[in-house]
């Protein structure tokens, strides 16, 4: 096993693709592109937290995935000089596994749970007591003889990722000092974050190469070093010294990926709609059982970027495709569609 910035990676795996993340994820915000009111944020509680001698506030982080969400919680635990542990929702399973890593938290370190909108409710209650006054209320025992005892915690900072911030119930929420969402990026951003990673891998792209890997990348980092990783493996098969813009298109052209981003998945849910629900409105459920995707995926991955980009509209009885995915597909609009749309959204 390889441990890495707190992080458990298992050499079984080979899994290359993760070393490689850890290793192209900024280390400071200087270093971090993107998100600028967020950093200027978070400059001004870290420089507080460290002018009192305190940890920084509890934080949670939420928006869609691959955004840098984990980056931005091992930048704050750097930048504070404080190490940080890193667990997520669905690994804890009981309220002895929370119990485990909070005592063994040191002064001022900083608790990191990803997808923290997973955790169960029993598990929730104990972080209330933890986060506001630094202890740990356990019942010992059962029935007439349970008892309750409290633990003094360290001083630390809880630190939560999620996509689905409406999940989180209300107390835990309301405990975060900062909460801070994450927006997709502007297409220059993605292009300074795509010409960062290139020379960190030794990929020789030009400006044209980077511009054809950001445009595709749905305005997420995340993606964007996926593709430009995919766009080397072909460069290295075919012994191509340098990648243009035309090199880097025909190879997004046959990984399957458009001009917008758009994959065969994102493809397939627009069609699903237009050709077996004639355009919408469809609900998610029966969308689901039409592509044979979970729920969960559809609404998580594929869309907020398809809502973003405007080719899917939400409306009280269901999703609805619009004209620009028509256009986008190439496909003849409807001409009724507009007046059919227009009864959906009441």
């Amino acid at each position: 096993m390889i441990e890495r910035d707190n992080q458990i990676i298992s050499s079984k795996e080979g899994n290359t693709d993760v070393q490689l993340d850890l290793a192209l994820r900024p280390k400071t915000l200087a270093e971090y592109v993107g998100q600028e009111d967020i950093k200027m944020n978070l400059k001004v509680a870290m420089q507080a937290a460290k002018t009192r001698n305190e940890p920084v506030e509890h934080m949670l982080f939420y928006g869609p995935p691959g955004l840098g969400k984990t980056t931005l919680a091992n930048i704050v635990a750097r930048e504070m000089g404080v190490n940080i542990k890193t667990t997520s929702g669905p690994a804890i399973e009981k309220q002895g596994d929370l119990a485990s890593i909070l005592t063994n938290l040191q002064e001022n370190d900083i608790l990191f749970i990803d997808e923290i909108h997973r955790l169960k409710t029993q598990i929730e209650e104990i972080l209330y007591s933890a986060m506001e006054d630094y202890a740990l209320d356990i019942i010992i025992g059962k029935g007439p003889a349970a008892r309750s005892m409290r633990l003094e915690l360290p001083r630390f900072t809880l630190i939560g990722a999620t996509t689905k911030v409406g999940s989180l119930s209300s107390p835990l929420r309301d405990r975060f000092g900062h909460i801070f969402k994450l927006d997709f990026y502007q297409e220059d951003e993605i292009q300074a974050i795509a010409k960062r990673s290139s020379n960190l891998l030794n990929v020789n792209i030009d400006d044209g190469g980077i511009h054809e890997v950001a445009i595709c990348s749905r305005k997420t980092p995340r993606i964007a070093n996926r593709l430009l990783k995919r766009v080397r493996d072909f460069a290295t098969v075919e012994n191509i010294a340098k990648i243009d813009a035309k090199y880097a298109k025909k190879c997004l052209k046959t990984m399957g990926v458009d001009m917008l981003g758009l994959d065969k998945t994102d493809r397939q849910i627009l069609l699903t709609i237009i050709q077996k629900f004639n355009g919408g409105p469809v609900g998610v459920n029966a969308l689901a059982a039409a592509t044979s995707e979970e729920i969960e995926t559809i609404e998580d991955l594929y869309e907020p970027y398809l809502l973003q980009i405007g080719f899917l509209d939400r409306t009280k009885r269901g999703r609805i495709v619009t004209e620009n995915a028509y256009l986008h597909l190439e496909l003849n609009y409807p001409e009724n569609k507009n007046k059919e749309q227009l009864k959906n959204l009441f």
